[in-house]
This record gives C-alpha cells, structure tokens and sequence, in this order.
C-alpha cells in the first residue's frame, strides 16, 4: 500500500518535470512592511534577465505563492530559495519550475526573492536569511487562512539558497532582525527541509581537517529532518553536502543523503534522463515516506485565500 502510494508522487512529479512550466503564482506579497533592516534607500535597481534570471540589486523581497488544485491540496508548503552565489537569482528552474512541480504532488510552493548583493557591514547570507525568516513567519501567520498544516512548512534551497536553508534549520532559536509587528511572533523552525547542492556550508581558508562547518550553522538533536541532494562532480560543493549530512548524523538528525555521478552544480529542475534529474522524484519518496503529503482532512484545507 505504500509502494503504491510512493509510486503515485513520483509519477506526479516527474509528469510535472516533462510539462511546459506555465502555472502563475495565485499571490505575491512583500517580505517587509517597509525598508528591511540594515538596508538603506536607494541602493540600486534589479536587473531582469529573459523573466527567469534576476541581477542587480534586490531591495524589496516578495514571496510569490503558488497553490495546488484544491483536489490535490495536501496542506503542506514548502518556501524555496534559489540559488545565484549572492549576486544574483536564478528565479526560472530553481524558483517559478520548482513550485510549479511542488503544486504537482499537492503542495504549496512558495517562491522567495530575497535581497541581493551581499551588504556592506553585513555577512554574506544575513540579509537573504533574515528575508527567509520573515517569509517562514509570514507562511505560519496566514497557516489558518490558506488553508496550509503550520506543522507541515518546509524549505527547499539551491546553492546559495541552500546555505540560507542550513542557516534557517540551525539558527531557529534566535531571530537575526528585531521583531517589527504580530507576524514576527510565529516560530520560524522549519519542519523539515530539502537542500540541493548546497553551498556556503564549509568555512574557508581555515586548513582544519575535517573541514569545520561555517558558525552560524549549529547543527543540533532539534535541527528538522533534511534531503540532501549533490552530485559527485560538483566541484564547489560536493564536500559541503557530504559534511553537512556527517554533522546531521552525528546529532541524530533524521537525514538522507543522495549523491549522484554527474550533474555539475546549478542544474535546478530540468526534465532529463541522466540520473541526477530524478531528484525531484527522490524528494517525493522521502516527503511521502516521511507523512509530509498525507492530505489533511478536507473541511480544513485551501483555506479562502490566496
């Protein structure tokens, strides 16, 4: 019963994978009420590239939600991060690509657009991880109104949006911004997370063997169970998945670790037959197993908005 069930959100998945992405987010919203902390006006403009790609300056973070068919709602969410090495997003087959096969197998995705470059005065990831933390409030706090399980909220990252991911599932139990208003009272722990070829996970130039993981990732017995994903030719972050799954091991964290052949780094959600690009089905394995995609009773889901 359960193989059959497995099988039915990997088929999901990969129908989604071999379709023209063409699902439009049901609402977008902005992260911040007004500037985000530590920023100042007037830094700059972004800079969009064929709709998918997006350079510049980033001021103004947004979350674009895609929701599933009411029939397939299972109220599950999961905030996803692209990657871009903190210069820019790769908004297309990291970000709009994978929502859109998310709704696929009944779960809301949500698309954050966080601030890029990195600031002056400010460490690398800050800025994008506060823009996630805010965004993980914002998806509890409307929890009740779209119809979403707050026990069920995950987050997906790539690259650099990976190393927002680790920086979000260790570093929950503090707030990296002052709370501003009601929103900011709701838990920011992901349930769980889904984390494609990382990076940003290792300190550099420290010489120490094994390598150590950077100080804001504090991996601990309470860090949400994680899917790691990576390929064996990835030569910037190969190493950062394998060390990041040993240190959640070691904790006693729930983890499973997929490390593919080849693949190179970057490649997001593409339909393919090379191995590496059944990632998408291997992540549904795992939510399903793990009961992240067991429906909530109907009375309860797809709330009223958005």
């Amino acid at each position: 019963m359960r193989l059959l069930s497995l099988s039915r959100y990997v088929a999901a998945g990969m129908l989604a994978l071999a379709a023209a992405f063409a699902v439009e987010p049901s609402l977008t919203l902005n992260v911040w009420p007004g500037l985000p902390p530590g920023d100042k006006p007037n830094l700059g403009e972004e800079q969009h590239e064929a709709g998918v790609m997006i350079r510049g300056t980033v001021t103004t973070p947004t979350l674009a939600v895609y929701r599933p068919a009411k029939e397939k709602d299972t109220g599950a969410a999961v905030l996803i991060c692209p990657g871009g090495g903190f210069f820019q997003l790769s908004m297309g087959h990291e970000g709009a690509d994978v929502a859109t096969w998310l709704t696929s197998i009944g779960v809301t995705g949500v698309v954050l657009k966080y601030r890029i470059p990195q600031r002056e005065g400010m460490a690398r990831s800050l800025p994008s991880s506060q823009d996630a933390q805010r965004a993980m409030s914002i998806l509890r706090s409307n929890a009740s109104a779209w119809g979403l399980d707050p026990q069920r909220i995950g987050i997906l990252g790539f690259s650099a949006g990976g190393q927002i991911a680790a920086n979000l599932i260790t570093g929950f139990e503090r707030r990296m911004y002052d709370a501003i208003d009601e929103i900011d009272r709701a838990p920011t722990r992901p349930d769980f997370s889904i984390i494609i070829y990382p990076g940003g996970v290792l300190q550099r130039g420290t010489g120490t063997e094994p390598p150590a993981l950077n100080p804001e990732i504090r991996i601990s017995k309470e860090t949400p169970p994680t899917f790691l994903a990576i390929s064996h030719d990835d030569r910037g972050g190969s190493e950062q998945a394998v060390y990041l799954y040993l240190a959640l091991k070691r904790s006693g964290v729930a983890a499973e670790l997929h490390v593919w052949g080849e693949g190179g780094h970057g490649y997001g959600i593409r339909p393919g037959t090379a191995p590496h690009t059944t990632w998408p089905a291997r992540a549904a394995d795992w939510m399903a197993f793990r009961g992240l995609l067991k429906p909530t009773p109907a009375t309860s889901r797809h709330g009223t908005a958005p």
